[in-house]
């Protein structure tokens, strides 16, 4: 049976203005219909004064006298699983906030390689006026897709990807169904999944399985006019196999919205490559990201409150 957990007092923790600005979440839950709760802004070593917590990353104060904590990543790897279990502290994520918005932001990226649009940006700055060779563009809707991860946001991402006439394969734990794609294959079998697709993107989750899933053998498998999509994690991919692909031509080339290390260093060769797109992390951004967040955490503190089960519950 649930727990009541009356949650009426809840510190938003400051963690800076990305992916929403914690003062902007505050006023859009600061009298919310039918919820009886406080919101204040708070520093980390006020957590003990509130009955929840929404942050955007873990501190070792949220494990005392805390009765909930939110994050507002879908990501929480840097969560202690078994520290909040044994503190009993109810974690939740906040996955499927982002799904459609990454998602849309794979279809600009795709668009944007398939068409050199990056390439007419970098030529914009210095006035130039020069078509790409006739053969460069090309077109989506006979092209192909592998994405690695069919979750929340592969599954938006394959969709859309289907939308433009993409033929869409995938790449999965599970046997899943109802997305329109080609066929689905088990994660040991990624070499032969990537082999035929113009685009490979990625959108599974970090764990110990999937962290440098894709190295050396999954580029050599790659197609030479074959583009990487990374809007999942850094650590998916073996950043030096890829840059390695890369400066050798074992590829086209890439748009990466996430890096191992993160902000990328001034001195990382993707900066100097005209073939790869680079994004500072922010493929969910969207100026309706903090009313998802709100909604999201007001419908967790009902449910909490009520004895129910909240949604995207961690621990």
């Amino acid at each position: 049976m649930a727990q009541n957990r009356p949650i009426g007092r809840v510190g938003i923790h400051e963690w800076g203005t990305h992916p929403v600005p914690p003062e902007y979440l505050r006023e859009q839950l600061d009298g919310w219909d039918g919820l009886d709760c406080e919101f204040e802004l708070c520093t980390v070593g006020e957590a003990a004064e509130y009955d929840g917590i929404v942050t955007l990353f873990h501190h070792d104060e949220f494990l005392d006298g805390v009765e909930w904590v939110h994050n507002v990543r879908s990501g929480y790897e840097d969560f202690p699983l078994d520290a909040y279990r044994d503190a009993d502290v109810v974690m939740t994520n906040s996955t499927g906030v982002a799904g459609d918005l990454v998602a849309e932001t794979v279809t600009g990226f795709v668009l944007t390689l398939a068409k050199g649009l990056h390439r007419f940006r970098d030529q914009q700055h210095d006035r130039e006026w020069e078509r790409l060779p006739w053969q460069r563009p090309f077109e989506v809707g006979k092209s192909s897709a592998c994405v690695v991860g069919l979750g929340e946001l592969g599954g938006s991402a394959a969709t859309r990807l289907g939308v433009l006439g993409m033929d869409v394969d995938g790449v999965d734990i599970r046997p899943v169904s109802g997305l329109g794609l080609g066929r689905v294959y088990d994660p040991a079998q990624i070499e032969t999944a990537v082999a035929d697709a113009r685009f490979v993107v990625l959108t599974t989750p970090l764990n110990e399985a999937t962290r440098g899933l894709v190295d050396r053998s999954v580029f050599e498998a790659m197609r030479d006019d074959a583009y990487l999509v990374n809007v999942s994690r850094g650590e998916i991919v073996a950043e030096d196999d890829l840059i390695e692909a890369l400066e050798t031509d074992e590829i086209a080339g890439a748009a990466l919205d996430v890096f191992y290390d993160e902000p990328l260093p001034e001195d990382a060769p993707f900066w100097e490559m005209e073939n790869v797109v680079v994004t500072p992390h922010a493929a969910a951004q969207a100026d309706s990201y903090g009313d998802r967040i709100a909604e999201l955490v007001a419908t967790n503190i009902d449910r909490l409150t009520s004895g129910g089960t909240p949604w995207n519950r961690v621990v």
